[in-house]
């Protein structure tokens, strides 16, 4: 837990309190199912509720001799219980409680993610409607393609966005799951009653099957959806950084005031938060791969995942939740220079039109290839000499032969981009 990118929500629930409190009760939980099923006497779940304490400090004390973490939590919330401490921890591996405590901080996480995500959803919603009519060349391979809007771009980012929430959602919903199976997943002391109960106290689903600990495709499959989401806000802020290119000039990050871009030179602004949004994105995706080779384990279970998840779980959900706070914050503050996007889309003379150039000959009559051909000999000459595009379609006798003024003209009429621009806007609710 790096605390430069850790968030205040979320650093609470990854404490060692937090967890504590989760390990506390799920043990809780379980002297409950027994009591319920008549196992225990009927006072003792009370009695236990009533007294059960834990000291933090006194954990950490007891974990340096015990050179066992669960077991130091067990002992020092025995240590409260008096006659009642045979009942605390009866029948359990380490395992039974520590699973499903985690799916519990799972749990509390994802929620805020799935949070900040909706939040993200809505502000992307209201920049796209705010720019939809906001012509900017598009670019493929770095190159003009052709006009589209700003707006058409955020509504991109937002329909991703979109999907990545049901990810999100999805992925919670299969980790609300627990195990309170013993040693090896057969019930050996405690019955599988005993954990439906306790696991419906804890609101999470017993597995299906479990060998001493739950597989770990699950916990897999979370942080490849937790990868996933960062490399979408990677591409976003990537996309930001190249707009503010000097070159381009279209966008720019929020620069506040006494804020400083370079110990050497006074008129930098330079994208920062993006480019730490695509730097913590890779930390992100690299900690995916040990999740993945976490699922291969020896036999019914053995420890080579748990100082992994230790770091990565965490790590992960504090760094996409800073993140995405992060491009919230971009995206609602985003400079955008209108009138830049629209002189960058003219820089090119034009040559954005080409297609419907092309596909005016051809409706002409103008055969496939030979269309194409002139088109681009034209379009490579306005390149190269710096005129413009429609200036040497009106001078290209091939061209003239099939095309008059007015239709040439109408080839560089954006009306019709924009028409269909809102049609997908509108589609996606904007």
């Amino acid at each position: 837990m790096i605390e430069r990118y850790t968030l205040k929500e979320m650093k609470a629930i990854w404490s060692k309190e937090e967890k504590y409190k989760k390990w506390l009760l799920v043990e809780l939980a379980v002297v409950e199912a027994r009591s319920i099923l008549g196992e225990i006497p009927s006072n003792v779940y009370d009695e236990i509720k009533k007294r059960a304490l834990f000291d933090v400090k006194e954990i950490v004390k007891l974990e340096a001799s015990l050179r066992h973490d669960l077991l130091a939590f067990v002992q020092n919330v025995q240590g409260y219980l008096g006659d009642y401490a045979g009942y605390f921890h009866y029948g359990l591996t380490s395992y039974d409680v520590e699973d499903p405590s985690l799916s519990l901080l799972i749990q509390n996480a994802s929620d805020i993610i799935i949070k900040d995500i909706e939040s993200l959803v809505a502000i992307l919603k209201d920049r796209a409607r705010e720019f939809k009519d906001t012509i900017m060349v598009g670019r493929t391979h770095g190159v003009h393609a052709e006009p589209i809007t700003f707006g058409f771009k955020l509504c991109v980012w937002m329909d991703e966005m979109r999907r990545n929430l049901e990810r999100m959602k999805a992925v919670k919903e299969e980790l609300r799951v627990g195990k309170i199976s013993g040693a090896c997943g057969t019930y050996p002391v405690l019955s599988p009653e005993v954990e439906r109960i306790a696991l419906e106290r804890l609101k999470l689903k017993p597995a299906p099957i479990s060998t001493q600990v739950l597989q770990r495709d699950r916990h897999a499959h979370y942080l490849s959806v937790l990868a996933i989401i960062a490399s979408s806000l990677e591409d976003f802020a990537t996309q930001i950084r190249l707009m503010q290119q000097t070159e381009r000039g279209e966008v720019k990050e929020p620069f506040v005031r006494g804020q400083r871009g370079s110990s050497a030179m006074p008129h930098k602004q330079n994208p920062v938060i993006s480019e730490r949004i695509c730097g913590l994105a890779r930390v992100i995706r690299s900690n995916l791969l040990s999740a993945m080779q976490n699922v291969a384990l020896w036999d019914e279970r053995d420890i080579s995942h748990s100082s992994v998840e230790r770091i990565i779980i965490p790590d992960s959900t504090i760094l996409l939740n800073y993140i995405l706070n992060k491009f919230k914050y971009i995206v609602e503050n985003l400079e955008v220079n209108k009138k830049r996007m629209y002189e960058n889309l003219g820089m090119s003379g034009g040559i954005v039109f080409s297609q419907r150039v092309r596909l005016a000959l051809i409706e002409k009559g103008m055969l496939p290839d030979d269309a194409y051909t002139i088109v681009q000999s034209v379009a490579f000459r306005s390149m190269s000499e710096n005129k413009s595009f429609r200036d040497i379609l009106m001078e290209e006798k091939k061209v003239r032969g099939y095309l008059s003024s007015k239709e040439i003209d109408a080839c560089f009429d954006n009306s019709k981009i924009l028409e269909n621009i809102f049609r997908i806007l509108e589609r996606c609710g904007v």
